[in-house]
Parts: C-alpha cells; sequence; structure tokens
C-alpha cells in the first residue's frame, strides 16, 4: 500500500495538517497507520479522494456533523444531500440579505417623517401549552409598554409577574424618545430587585422582552431568550438576539444554527433576570415606527416550535392583533406545546 506521510497528505488533498488530526480525533478521517513509538500519522494514496471532498464540503460551510453523514453515503444520494443542503444555505442567505436591506435602511439618515398621528392597536395572550402543569410566563400589553416574560424555578410565576408589573408605571409616564431608554433601565433594575425580593438565594428568575411606545418610536429592552420581532413589508425579522449558552457558540463560530437544534444546553441562560446578585446589563435600543409595522413579542414556547417562516405565515394572514395571538398560540400547541406560550402583537397604525 501507497503511504504518504501527514505533511505531504495534507499537501495533496489541501487540508492542513491540524485539520487532518483533528478530523482523525472526531473519526471522520482516520490515519491508514499511526506509528506506535513516534504516534506519526500515514494516509493511504487512497484516502485522497475522501479528504478532498471533505476539504470541499469544508468549503461549503457544511458542518462536521453533516459531512460525516455525506462520506458514509453512496455518491448518488450524497449528491442529493449536498444539493439539499446548497438549497437550505440559498434560503437562508436571502433571509440574511434581507434583514442587511432591513438594517440599512434602518440605520441610514433620512429625513424625520410626520409620525405624531400614529397610535398602536394591539393584544396579548398567554396560555399553559399542553405539558405543563402550570404557567410561569406573563404576556402584557398597555397604552404604551408591551411585554413578554418566561419565568422558571420554583417561583417562576410570580417572577415573571414581578418583572412585568415593574414596567407598568411607565404606561402612565409621559416619553420622550430621548429619555425613554434612561427610564428603561431604571425600570430594568427595579425589575432585578422585585424578582430577587420573592426568593432570596433560589434558583429562580425570568427573561424579559419588553417595548414601550413614545409617540414615534419604539424602545426595547430585552433579557434572555424570549423574542421580539418585526413583520414590515410582508418580511419579518427577528430584532432581539438571544442570551443563551447555544446562541454564544453559534456566535464564536463553534457551532451552527442546525447543531444548535439539537444541542442539550440549548435552554441553558446566559442572562435573565433573578441570576446573580447585580442586575443584568440589558440590550436596549431605539426603533423607529412605519405605519404598517407589526411587532410581535413571545416567549420560546412559540419561538421553539414554530419556525420563523410559520410565525410569517400567521402574521401575514392575521387582519387584527387578537386573531394573530390566538393563532400562534394554537400553532404552539398544535406542535405539541411542550411548554408554556406567550404573545403579544401590536400593530403601528394611523390614526383616523
Amino acid at each position: 500500500m501507497d503511504m504518504l506521510t501527514i505533511g505531504a497528505f495534507a499537501k495533496a488533498c489541501r487540508l492542513s495538517p491540524k485539520a487532518l488530526r483533528l478530523y482523525d480525533e472526531l473519526e471522520l478521517l482516520r490515519p491508514a497507520r499511526v506509528d506506535p513509538e513516534t504516534g506519526y500519522r500515514y494516509y493511504a494514496v487512497g484516502q485522497l479522494e475522501q479528504a478532498r471532498l471533505v476539504a470541499w464540503l469544508r468549503r461549503l460551510g457544511m458542518p462536521l456533523a453533516r459531512i460525516r453523514r455525506v462520506c458514509a453515503m453512496a455518491p448518488e444520494p450524497a449528491a442529493r444531500e449536498i444539493r439539499a443542503y446548497w438549497a437550505q444555505v440559498e434560503a437562508e442567505t436571502v433571509a440574511r440579505r434581507d434583514l442587511a436591506a432591513f438594517l440599512v435602511d434602518h440605520l441610514s439618515p433620512s429625513p424625520r417623517k410626520d409620525t405624531s398621528m400614529l397610535e398602536l392597536r394591539y393584544s396579548a395572550l398567554s396560555d399553559t401549552g399542553l405539558v405543563r402543569s402550570a404557567n410561569q410566563d406573563t404576556a402584557y400589553a398597555g397604552t404604551r409598554v408591551l411585554a413578554v416574560a418566561d419565568g422558571f424555578g420554583p417561583n417562576g410565576a410570580p417572577a415573571s409577574t414581578a418583572a412585568v408589573e415593574a414596567l407598568k408605571f411607565l404606561d402612565d409616564e409621559p416619553l420622550p424618545a430621548g429619555s425613554v431608554l434612561n427610564l428603561l433601565e431604571d425600570a430594568v433594575r427595579g425589575a432585578t430587585q422585585a424578582v430577587q425580593d420573592l426568593a432570596p438565594g433560589e434558583d429562580a428568575g425570568t427573561t424579559l422582552t419588553a417595548m414601550v411606545w413614545t409617540g414615534s418610536q419604539l424602545a426595547l429592552v430585552h433579557i434572555g431568550d424570549s423574542r421580539a420581532y418585526l413583520l414590515r413589508d410582508g418580511e419579518l425579522f427577528r430584532i432581539t438576539h438571544d442570551h443563551t449558552v447555544v446562541q454564544s457558540m453559534i456566535d464564536e463560530g463553534s457551532l451552527t444554527p442546525e447543531e444548535a437544534t439539537a444541542h442539550p444546553q440549548r435552554s441553558l441562560l446566559l442572562k435573565a433576570l433573578g441570576i446573580g446578585s447585580a442586575a443584568p446589563v440589558p440590550d436596549l435600543r431605539l426603533h423607529d415606527a412605519r405605519p404598517g409595522d407589526r411587532h410581535l413579542l413571545c416567549s420560546d414556547g412559540l419561538s421553539g416550535v414554530v419556525p420563523d417562516e410559520g410565525i410569517a405565515r400567521i402574521l401575514t394572514s392575521s387582519a387584527l392583533p387578537e386573531t394573530a395571538v390566538r393563532a400562534l398560540i394554537g400553532a404552539a400547541n398544535e406542535s405539541g406545546g411542550p411548554d408554556n406560550v406567550s404573545c403579544v402583537v401590536a400593530d403601528v397604525v394611523s390614526q383616523v
């Protein structure tokens, strides 16, 4: 059998020796022989075709777990698997392109439009789901405040309620856009204290995702893995970033979104009210409003079981916020309802 050193094999297949050692550890591409004394790896010339396939698939960005499946297939099913993967990449690229276009439009300076005659129409609904015995979520929609909180631990239900209650005073406050983020930051500190006062030292807390209406803009505050979405001109955009272990791994490039869906720590939070002694630093942003915008706040009881395409379809086809929240919760329960599910839908409309 013709053998190549790891250096010669790496040069021939265009994979680095470091990558070859990793693929050996992952049992994706094992060397033909390992010297028992030096540990030096040798590869057979016949392994070059598989190594080149691995290199090409990595250049496509395919996750290692999927590459392993492709390499175990006969040529025809392998070709079908690659075609299916690339179709998925193209669909995700279109979604990212749309998000980039939204962000460019959102951040580009433009003449201030007259938004003095805008108002919100809204609805909120929370459901226990089909598996849990109690509902630890809280959903609220008022004149100015929209909020969803997802409690956890032995006092999860009162924790989520306390977090939302700490924001409700903003419903009655005049809210100039220039100071609303400072008011929200102060409200989060109050919400943190309220949650910690419920059960000092216990492993209990809550996520919090809320928006506050100023009359021309919506101020967003976000902590945890509940989510906020914007439906604008028929396109759905997620405008929050999950504070979870798997999301941090995706951000670092050590995990793909596809691999994250089955990760055992996909629900482990990095940030929430009640975790730690200090108030967490929330994500805070101002979003300009346009007539026709529809916003959704939801707990992961919805986003964890209903894909974004399904959420977009329901939001697009439901004429009223009340209809939308009922349909979204119905879709979560039709998908098994494994968790409590809460939704707030708010439309930006021109006053008649």
